[in-house]
């Protein structure tokens, strides 16, 4: 579709190339380049040690979690311990620049003296910082 402006005859040819259907192929071809060329990723592939449990560290930082189940086991950070090994935890918790919290999430058919021996338990390490986790479950 051409349009005749200014003095000339029509019929005469227009002198300009029209440039839209060149630059439409152009970028088809840009775009189909760029999706076909592959993604770079930059990985360097290591052989490393599994994780033993030396190198984890038992007492968390920021905040360890004691359960206590219905069989009146004890799990310090989902990992089960006996009373003496709590106590060495909780005395590690105590002696950290910015103590951690306790958190204490009892199940409900836990025996209460199980309980009381753990709260007795992170008194007497010094444990300042201790909360429950759990008892909107048992507000009814």
């Amino acid at each position: 579709m051409a349009v005749s402006v200014g003095n000339k005859p029509e019929g005469e040819p227009i002198p300009d190339m029209n440039t839209t259907p060149l630059i439409d192929v152009m970028l088809v071809l840009l775009i189909m380049f760029i999706i076909t060329i592959p993604v770079q990723t930059h990985a360097v592939k290591l052989d490393l040690p599994p994780p033993s449990p030396q190198n984890t560290p038992q007492v968390d930082p920021v905040f360890n979690q004691v359960d206590i189940d219905f069989l009146s086991h004890i799990y310090w950070n989902k990992q089960e311990v006996d009373m003496a090994t709590l106590k060495s935890y909780l005395r590690q918790a105590a002696a950290l620049p910015e103590q951690p919290e306790l958190r204490m999430r009892p199940e409900a058919q836990a025996k209460y003296e199980v309980v009381d021996q753990v709260m007795a338990a992170a008194q007497q390490a010094g444990i300042t910082k201790m909360g429950f986790v759990g008892n909107e479950a048992y507000a009814n």
